[in-house]
């Protein structure tokens, strides 16, 4: 995965609390095999019921950010909800809370989920919806959220931090061990299983 660092963007206002990833990315679009492509889906039944759904609008359509409200991501744990908001152009989820293993699905693909607490959120969704061209700079290494007039610190555990830093997705981890991985295959006794 692509390294992040620093994002700066404009923001999507969803002002909604408990979106599951039903909502997401509905079940009817979970066949496909591949992790691209998920993005004209996302939010689809939302967005098929009201034209007027932040993802429809055009003042909204190159948004990096998405604001929203507790408890993103709740509901089942499948992939397909982070694949879909990242293959949309989000590239930050900035909300009070997240549903454990949709914020640790994030992590994996490097899309960042970001905690704020509910007045901060308040406030990035009034300046998103009063003026959608407001750019907001999300800054992984110093931990903090920032734009004219505000500026807010997040946590995240530095474990994750470095990898997301680095851009070490679960693959990647493991490749940075290589060459004791190719030593040991050419090294271990023939007769052992192989993959080969």
């Amino acid at each position: 995965m692509s390294p992040v660092d620093i994002i700066v963007g404009t923001m999507a206002p969803l002002p909604r609390a408990n979106v599951d990833t039903d909502q997401i990315m509905p079940k009817q679009f979970l066949k496909r095999i591949e992790r691209t492509g998920y993005g004209e889906f996302l939010f689809w039944d939302w967005r098929q019921a009201d034209p007027d759904f932040v993802t429809n609008r055009s003042e909204y359509r190159g948004a990096s950010i998405l604001v929203t409200g507790a408890n993103f991501g709740s509901g089942s744990s499948r992939e397909h909800a982070p694949w879909g908001l990242a293959d949309w152009g989000f590239r930050a989820v900035v909300a009070p809370s997240f549903a454990d293993i949709f914020r640790n699905n994030c992590y994996k693909i490097g899309l960042l989920p970001v905690e704020l607490s509910e007045k901060e959120i308040a406030w990035l969704i009034e300046l998103a919806e009063s003026d959608p061209s407001a750019e907001v700079t999300i800054d992984l290494d110093v931990q903090t959220v920032s734009t004219e007039g505000f500026e807010a610190r997040f946590e995240i555990d530095g474990y994750t931090k470095w990898r997301l830093l680095n851009g070490l997705d679960d693959i990647g981890l493991t490749m940075r061990h290589a060459e004791a991985i190719s030593e040991y295959e050419a090294s271990r006794a023939t007769y052992r299983p192989a993959l080969s």
